[in-house]
């Protein structure tokens, strides 16, 4: 009886000391999770970045073109957006008569028109009828088309095409000297407006844009100087945001497409520590990125003038000299978890992980970290070692890992 009374009173310390251990464990590992509300979430992938937005003024190495006839207007022979090669016709001025020569010219077609008609079971068709197919075929292409290079092109076809067709039908009607003569009078015309209109070359290879603001020659590369900047220089345009630069009727300019500059005045956290050579991500207003890379730092007091280097989407930005966008300063993939659950200890991050119901501290590696969240990963086995551990302290050590159940701290 008394050995049976003397087990259970050893059952009773062993279970008493049991509870006493786990206390202690508890107390050692959920410190931080006594007497608050707890919640939990799996571990799982994730992607964090952190962005400022931002303006800034798009400088591009640009040439403009201009002839001496610019007041009577641009007649675009190549459209807005188009590549050109050196010594290209890219686009001529209007003669001051242009309007009325046209007019006759105009006139003269239908005098001829009307003349074939008059006699046109007199004449032997042939090659009147191809050149009335070639016209039609023509016609249909210029319908379908949307480019001002394009029409401009067949709007040329067709009044070779109307020419040859009155001059053959001409030799053959009786009527001949007097088409002969209409038809002539149309190329002595033609001649004049040729011949006395002030036709613009390209002087270089690149992208044709009739968007001339007048900043062309103040916003200039110079070999990647941008010392002239500055805050004062650059809010002396009043310009808006995303306000698209409207076609000039004086001058055009040749856009090399390959790359342009993107000048930024900023004064944030990240642009005091950013250096030449940093590449970000720059997230335009229609929600596309682009990468850029920081080619030049103008520094002015406190404030910063950051000069984005962009080599993609060039074309893009050739309507606008300002705009708005955002700076993606970083981006990290990997194991997304709440900061709520990050606790600090000696410079060192930990989590508590739930295991059957029981938290687990595990140390983990912050990698990102924002407002909210932060990516994080294990350490390896030598950074470690680095950090003090032993061999034997590492093997027993826990590892977070994917849909591991996290506690949350409620405060």
């Amino acid at each position: 009886m008394l050995k049976k009374i003397q087990k259970k009173r050893l059952f009773k310390l062993i279970g008493v000391i049991f509870l006493i251990g786990f206390l202690i464990y508890f107390l050692l590992n959920g410190t931080n999770l006594i007497g608050r509300n707890t919640d939990t979430f799996l571990v799982e992938e994730g992607t964090l970045s952190y962005e400022e937005e931002a303006e800034g003024y798009i400088i591009r190495d640009e040439n403009v073109l201009s002839g001496t006839n610019s007041s009577n207007g641009v007649s675009q022979i190549v459209s807005e957006g188009s590549r050109v090669s050196k010594g290209e016709s890219v686009f001529r001025y209007y003669l001051g008569d242009e309007e009325e020569i046209n007019s006759q010219i105009e006139e003269l077609d239908n005098q001829i028109d009307e003349a074939l008609q008059n006699s046109q079971d007199q004449i032997t068709y042939g090659d009147v009828v191809s050149l009335e197919t070639e016209i039609k075929n023509t016609l249909n292409e210029l319908y379908k088309s949307n480019s001002i290079q394009d029409i401009e092109e067949y709007k040329k076809t067709l009044n070779s095409y109307a020419t040859k067709k009155a001059e053959i039908a001409g030799e053959a009607s009786p009527a001949g000297s007097y088409i002969r003569e209409l038809i002539e009078t149309r190329k002595n015309l033609s001649n004049q407006l040729n011949s006395n209109s002030e036709t613009i070359v390209a002087d270089r290879a690149g992208i044709i844009s009739y968007r001339v603001d007048g900043l062309e020659e103040v916003l200039t590369i110079n070999n990647e100087d941008f010392s002239y900047l500055s805050t004062e220089l650059l809010d002396s345009f009043g310009l808006n945001v995303g306000v698209s630069i409207p076609e000039s009727q004086e001058a055009g300019k040749i856009i090399n497409n390959y790359y342009c500059y993107i000048a930024c005045p900023i004064n944030t956290e990240n642009s005091e520590v950013a250096s030449v050579g940093d590449e970000v991500i720059l997230r335009l207003s229609d929600g596309s990125e682009i990468p850029a890379e920081i080619s030049y730092i103008v520094q002015e007091n406190k404030d910063r003038i950051l000069v984005f280097r962009v080599t993609e989407g060039v074309e893009k930005l050739v309507e606008y000299r300002k705009i708005s966008f955002e700076i993606v300063w970083w981006s990290y993939s990997g194991w997304k978890i709440s900061n709520s659950a990050i606790v600090e200890e000696n410079d060192l991050s930990y989590v508590y992980v739930s295991k059957a119901g029981v938290p687990e501290k595990v140390l983990v590696k912050v990698l990102r970290q924002n407002d909210t969240y932060s990516i994080v990963e294990n350490y390896t086995n030598d950074e470690l070692v680095e950090l003090g551990y032993s061999v034997d302290e590492i093997q027993n050590m826990s590892q977070i890992k994917l849909f591991d159940q996290i506690i949350i701290k409620n405060e």
